[in-house]
């Protein structure tokens, strides 16, 4: 009177399991051209800047001090922040290399 039941394979099975695969592989592709990639640039570029730093370069240091590089070390930067005063800070705290003339027109 019962008849007997059998499991059947599922449909699809090896092909449902390439296309996770697939999904998450092009979850890391996505996640590195739009996040590692950008930041690896600016890594770079922000070194490159710093290697390039000189005396008498006008910049922005982090927090927003802005003023000139008086003495140049190996891992400290002096900079003048005003006639007499100087601050020293490490030099990966400088953001931002100012073209020159700049602190004067910010000053007037």
């Amino acid at each position: 009177m019962i008849s007997s039941a059998f499991a059947q394979a599922p449909a699809g099975g090896g092909d449902a399991g390439m296309m996770n695969i697939l999904f998450i592989v092009l979850m890391f592709v996505i996640i590195y051209f739009l996040m590692i990639r950008p930041q690896m640039k600016r890594a770079k570029e922000h070194r490159t800047m710093l290697e390039a730093l000189q005396k008498g370069d006008e910049v922005i240091a982090a927090g927003g001090v802005l003023g000139r590089v008086s003495k140049m070390g190996e891992a400290y930067v002096t900079i003048e922040i005003a006639p007499n005063t100087e601050v020293s800070v490490q030099k990966t705290a400088v953001q931002t290399v100012l073209p020159k003339g700049t602190l004067k027109s910010i000053q007037s």
